[in-house]
């Protein structure tokens, strides 16, 4: 093992987090390269967030077609090709990560190929599928590996009955029956896309509401929109074991009253969390901390190694792409020293979960604004009384402002219905620039569109609501 090359930075793994930092150190004049021992783009861009949103568009297009007569439109002989539909969301992951090459390529950063491991704060040694190694230099490094599904005694995938996000998102054939274990996002998206094609989905749930993270009034409503569409909710509910037997797999439950019971579905999901990827990386020798799977990081990413530094979901939650890519940022702007810098704020970081109906939030949720001695104010505004919604048949659904009521800070928004990821970015930009109720009062909101009924949620907070 020889030392061949010598960067101001390397980055190993090139997901959200790893290729953003590594293009920003670029465009601050570092040599940078990034170490990436799967597929450039990591697992948002291959295993999760772009390929499953291809997944999702393919169901909400059946969705729409199964009711066309809603909107005049008369649709026959409706039907779907699981295979031409996995093949769509390889491609957009092959499209994608294909991108982040040519985006390497245009900053002159380096890619190296191989498993990465620390050998000393400076030394990292790279084994390449050749199995030889080769040593980079470099002062700095940003750990950015990223995490994996978690697993829990007596629930183990074996990727043919028991599935993770991985194989849920490469069926062979569409199951008939399906259990998910987990509601959040990752389990609430793969229980829409197979609900919506025709699977009969359950899904069960350790805590007392689905979507455990999310405002509770929100939860309920997704929990009731989920129940229409006939997905089956359990929530108190733990799966004790999976058993897999010919008829397919059968779990054994047991409710918050202690009632066991048992359910045989053809297929498994599990969506129980991430545990983040730090194992083989030489961690521990060089001091760097790790608690319950993720490594431990200062408000500027720092590890409690000299010039080694971590981001994104190997860091902990919330464990979201864009997270991860403000943290490459900041982490690198900090090496360089460049001035005005701000630690993460994770209030400010909208999360969003791309079921049916969508869901999208940033800030504190009603409860919890009130569990830190909060006075609220609180604001809501339905779908069914915004025109956009109705003209798009979309009449389903809630946006809800939460405001501290002696400052009229914003405190938290939380929507669910059509579109509100795309949507809780105004908000979120609201967070950001300290904004409280009388600039968005103030604010003129185009007509006719769904971003009207942010306005009126303010509105309605403040007992000035317009048109309901």
């Amino acid at each position: 093992m020889s030392s061949e090359a010598s960067f101001d930075l390397v980055v190993i793994g090139t997901g959200p987090g790893g290729y953003v930092a590594a293009i920003r150190a670029a465009q601050l004049g570092l040599k940078a390269a990034v170490i990436e021992r799967e597929h450039l783009g990591g697992i948002c861009l291959n295993w999760g967030c772009i390929p499953t949103k291809a997944l999702l568009r393919t169901s909400e297009l059946y969705l729409t077609l199964e009711h066309a007569e809603r909107y005049g439109i008369s649709v026959s002989g409706l039907s779907f090709d699981i295979q031409k539909i996995v093949q769509r969301s390889r491609g957009v992951a092959k499209q994608l990560s294909a991108g982040v090459a040519y985006l390497m390529k245009k900053n002159k950063i380096e890619v190296i190929e191989g498993e990465a491991r620390l050998l000393a704060p400076g030394r990292v040694a790279v084994k390449g599928q050749d199995a030889g190694e080769r040593e980079i230099q470099a002062k700095h490094v940003i750990i950015a590996t990223g995490a994996r599904a978690r697993t829990l005694p007596g629930l183990e995938p074996d990727g043919e009955r028991i599935w993770t996000y991985r194989e849920a998102m490469v069926p062979a054939a569409m199951p008939a029956s399906l259990l998910v274990v987990g509601s959040g996002a990752i389990g609430i998206e793969f229980a829409s896309f197979y609900r919506a094609l025709g699977a009969e989905v359950t899904v069960v749930e350790i805590m007392d509401r689905v979507l455990p993270v999310e405002d509770e009034e929100i939860s309920a409503l997704a929990q009731k929109a989920f129940a229409k569409q006939g997905m089956t909710i359990q929530t108190g509910t733990q799966v004790e074991k999976l058993e897999v037997t010919a008829a397919g797999v059968t779990a054994s439950l047991k409710g918050s009253d202690g009632a066991g019971s048992e359910i045989t579905v053809e297929r498994v999901i599990l969506a129980v969390g991430i545990t983040g990827n730090v194992e083989g990386l030489g961690l521990e020798a060089l001091g760097v901390k790790v608690e319950r799977g993720h490594i431990v990081i200062d408000e500027w990413c720092r590890t409690g190694a000299e010039g080694v530094y971590a981001i994104g979901d190997v860091v902990g939650p919330p464990w979201l792409a864009h997270k991860a890519s403000h943290e490459g940022i900041l982490c690198v702007e900090k090496i360089v020293g460049l001035d005005n810098l701000h630690p993460l704020d994770t209030s400010r970081i909208p999360g969003c979960t791309y079921c049916t109906p969508q869901i999208a939030s940033v800030g504190l949720s009603e409860a919890a604004a009130r569990d830190v001695g909060r006075e609220v104010k609180v604001g809501r505004f339905p779908f069914q009384a915004n025109g956009k919604a109705i003209a798009l048949g979309e009449p389903e659904g809630l946006v809800k402002t939460v405001f501290d009521a002696k400052t009229g800070e914003l405190l938290g928004a939380h929507m669910i219905g059509a579109e509100v990821t795309e949507l809780i970015q105004g908000f979120a930009i609201a967070k950001t620039l300290e904004t409280t109720e009388a600039e968005l009062i103030e604010s003129i909101f185009p007509h006719p569109t769904l971003s009207e009924m942010m306005h009126e949620s303010v509105l309605d907070a403040y007992g000035r609501v317009i048109n309901f």
